[in-house]
C-alpha cells in the first residue's frame, strides 16, 4: 500500500511540475497554456494529501523535542501522549470541518473557471486524506506508539 501512494503522490508530482514546465516554456514562446495554475492545484492537492497521509503513518510529521527529550518516564510518557491526543483531535477537526463544507457544496457542482476541473471530486480527496490521517492518529494514540 505504500508504495502505491508514492508512486501516486510522487506521479501527482511530476505532473504538476511538467504542466508548470510546459506553462512557464508557453508564455515564453507566446503561446500559453490556459489553465495551467488549475491543473497544478489539481495536482498538488492529490499530491500534498498522500504526502500528509504518509507522514501521519510513519509517524514523520516535525516536532520540536526541546522539552520532551529532556524528560523521563512519566512526565515524558504523559506529553507524548498529549501530542499524539493534539495531532489526533486537530485531525478529526480539519476532517468535520472539510467534511461539512463538501456536504454543503455537494449539490452546488463546482467547477474552476477556465478548465472545468470538479471541486467536488478534489474535496472528496481531501476528506478521504483527512479522515485517514484521524484514523492513523488514533490508532496510534490507542497503540501508544512513540514516534
Amino acid at each position: 500500500m505504500r508504495a502505491i501512494l508514492v508512486w501516486t503522490g510522487g506521479a501527482a508530482l511530476l505532473a504538476a511540475m511538467a504542466i508548470d514546465t510546459l506553462a512557464v516554456i508557453g508564455r515564453n514562446v507566446g503561446m500559453p497554456i490556459i489553465g495551467s495554475i488549475e491543473l497544478v492545484q489539481a495536482a498538488i492537492l492529490v499530491s500534498g494529501t498522500i504526502a500528509l497521509v504518509l507522514a501521519t503513518l510513519h509517524g514523520g510529521h516535525a516536532r520540536v523535542r526541546l522539552v520532551i527529550d529532556r524528560l523521563q518516564g512519566a512526565p515524558r510518557h504523559v506529553l507524548a501522549k498529549t501530542s499524539r491526543l493534539a495531532s489526533t483531535c486537530l485531525f478529526a477537526a480539519l476532517a468535520c470541518g472539510s467534511i461539512w463544507l463538501a456536504a454543503d457544496l455537494w449539490s452546488g457542482h463546482e467547477r474552476s473557471e477556465v478548465v472545468g476541473v470538479p471541486w467536488r471530486i478534489l474535496r472528496l480527496i481531501a476528506n478521504a486524506g483527512f479522515v485517514a490521517c484521524t484514523l492513523i492518529a488514533l490508532a496510534g494514540l490507542v497503540r501508544g506508539a512513540d514516534r
